[in-house]
């Protein structure tokens, strides 16, 4: 009709999304969605959820297929021209090996966790929301593998991801996060990804990972995490809106919201441990420190936060005192680890050379000189002497975060923090209280954990054995893990190299 007025972009999304919404007759609405009420959340107005980006189905698709031209584009040129040969360093593709197995599988969890939750939340504007967070999550694995596939025609470690993320010891860290996520009701799993993990820590993934890309010559990658940042934009305002009409809708939300915020804080704060050793140690041109983005993403942008959201009543997370002391220590450690285990991973690393080691002290001025140089030192002195340190003992994990038990005690980073407790009759390990305390709180939940070094010695990894386990992996033993410094990859990387000098000569 010529006196009709076009609808404006609120209008039209209400009449796309919740106009499309109904309250069903033939079966009750508690039986068409059983999953939003058992958690104990209380709603009492589903209308009042506010959708801040209102993107309807047709902008999205017209959004992604042209952030797909572009990013394809990239991707296609930097094959093309042997991009691979100008990263940094040849050390550099550990990174990519890294995200690839650890983070790249969880990006599909996370896909069917938001296509769960968008079945199950009655309110229609949060299902809508699910809904397109499902299909980036989706959108962004395929991105991520097709980008990375690249180096996999040149580097070892690679191409058995799928095969490793159910198996190899250290990607139960990351798997086990989204498991335990996944299993949980649809609020929580709001809160744990939407919240916790893409709001609250998110960039202390990205931000510093993308950086580092660009930083290293890595522009594939710089690539898909610029295709991704506009979709992350819209995850992080899911994630802080689930928080605020969750608040909004009943007091008695408060109590179990905070308590799922301790939770997922804790469960992020250890897995991004991997990304706190990645960026001290794994990055040969570095971005920054892991302690210098843990001040700037979490102690200035979280506090200023929770600040804001202290008019609600919730807290600053639980154990976050803990986990910022942790910041002068968690990326030492954990290379630690991997350095005395890199034969059972699918990656390589590497002893740091002096540079590095006084860049470290510089970063950590109170702490690596003291704690940490004495111990690499010694390990370069083995290395030198032929006795590279290799640890083939099978080491105990923490029941809750499966992290091996190697963190130290707050305040005494000379003593391995440990913990205990008991339940139906066993007794149960924990690497520090925050992972102690999200046992205790379900119990019946984390004590039927899937930990690799129980299934080893339980016979469940192929065999009794250290190289029967590695086959189990698919790992190529000498070319996918070991030592950097000798490796197919090292010696690929030297050739790349020295055909570049002889032609600029």
């Amino acid at each position: 009709m010529s006196g009709t007025k076009k609808l404006g972009l609120r209008q039209r999304y209400e009449y796309l999304t919740r106009g499309l919404d109904w309250e069903t007759s033939y079966q009750p609405m508690d039986k068409v969605f059983p999953y939003d009420s058992f958690e104990g959340i209380k709603i009492k107005d589903w209308s009042a959820w506010e959708d801040p980006f209102r993107l309807t189905m047709d902008s999205y698709w017209k959004f992604q297929a042209e952030k797909e031209r572009k990013l394809y584009a990239v991707i296609d040129a930097f094959a093309q021209n042997n991009g691979q040969t100008g990263i940094s360093d040849g050390r550099y593709a550990n990174v990519l090996k890294l995200f690839l197995t650890g983070i790249s599988p969880e990006e599909y969890q996370a896909h069917r966790g938001f296509a769960f939750a968008g079945r199950h939340l009655r309110g229609a504007g949060t299902r809508v929301a699910a809904q397109m967070q499902s299909i980036d999550e989706l959108r962004h694995l395929q991105t991520q593998v097709h980008t990375i596939s690249h180096y996999n025609k040149y580097f070892d470690g690679i191409g058995e991801f799928p095969h490793m993320h159910d198996r190899v010891w250290y990607l139960s860290v990351p798997k086990s996060f989204f498991d335990d996520a996944r299993s949980a009701g649809p609020f929580e799993f709001m809160i744990a990804i939407g919240f916790a993990f893409e709001y609250l820590l998110t960039n202390l993934l990205f931000v510093p990972f993308m950086s580092g890309a660009a930083y290293n010559g890595d522009m594939s990658t710089v690539t898909f995490g610029f295709s991704a940042q506009s979709d992350e934009s819209r995850h992080m305002t899911l994630g802080i809106e689930v928080i605020k009409f969750l608040l909004e809708q009943h007091p008695d939300n408060l109590p179990i919201v905070q308590k799922w915020v301790d939770k997922w804080f804790w469960r992020g704060h250890r897995l991004l441990g991997l990304v706190a050793m990645m960026m001290d140690y794994m990055l040969p041109k570095k971005v920054m420190s892991w302690k210098e983005a843990w001040d700037i993403y979490f102690v200035e942008a979280g506090g200023a936060l929770f600040q804001d959201l202290g008019r609600y009543g919730l807290k600053m997370p639980k154990y976050a005192d803990i986990a910022t002391a942790e910041a002068e220590h968690i990326s030492h450690q954990n290379w630690a680890v991997f350095y005395q285990y890199t034969h059972a991973a699918a990656f390589h690393t590497w002893m740091p050379d002096a540079e590095h080691l006084d860049w470290l002290s510089e970063k950590y001025p109170n702490t690596f000189d003291k704690y940490y140089r004495p111990r690499w030192e010694m390990w370069a002195k083995m290395e030198k002497e032929g006795k590279r340190f290799y640890n083939n003992a099978l080491p105990q994990l923490c029941q809750t975060c499966q992290i091996p038990m190697a963190y130290t005690e707050p305040g005494n980073p000379t003593e391995i923090c440990f913990r205990s407790t008991q339940y139906k009759g066993d007794t149960y390990h924990f690497c520090s209280d925050g992972c102690k305390d999200i046992f205790c709180d379900e119990p019946e939940k984390f004590s039927q954990a899937w930990l690799p070094v129980h299934q080893i010695f339980q016979g469940n990894c192929g065999g009794a054995t250290v190289p029967d386990v590695l086959r189990w992996y698919n790992m190529n033993v000498g070319a996918d893990n070991m030592d950097y410094v000798g490796s197919p990859d090292e010696k690929l990387w030297n050739e790349w190299h020295a055909e570049k000098l002889r032609q600029a000569s």
